[in-house]
């Protein structure tokens, strides 16, 4: 299975998950909140809306462009301290995050 495959699965069961864990949101943030310089917009978003709205989509259109994936990849750690108050029932969440941070930092064969 090429990586874009594999990544487009992880990135489903990412979503998957969130759902499952009712963290998936039906309205996006408003329009402001895009707009952030900050990393992972942690001054306008809470952590699971920056995932659902910003590293999702931009993910998707990586993948249906044929552009690049990256190779420098690390977003759990940040979601470990993120979601550490609604641990353990977000343990599967963040164990789908770190195989994606795996998957794209894995070197090419």
């Amino acid at each position: 299975m090429s990586i874009q495959n594999k990544v487009r699965q992880s990135l489903q069961a990412i979503e998957q998950s969130m759902q499952e864990l009712t963290l998936w949101q039906a309205a996006p943030p408003e329009a402001a909140a895009f707009s952030s310089m900050e990393p992972f917009c942690v001054d306008s978003m809470l952590a699971e809306e920056w995932l659902q709205w910003v590293l999702l989509p931009r993910m998707y259109a990586l993948l249906e462009s044929g552009a690049p994936l990256p190779t420098r990849f690390a977003i759990a750690p940040y979601f470990e301290v993120a979601l550490k108050d609604r641990q353990p029932s977000c343990i599967p969440l963040l164990v789908l995050l770190q195989q994606l941070d795996a998957l794209l930092n894995k070197e090419p064969q």
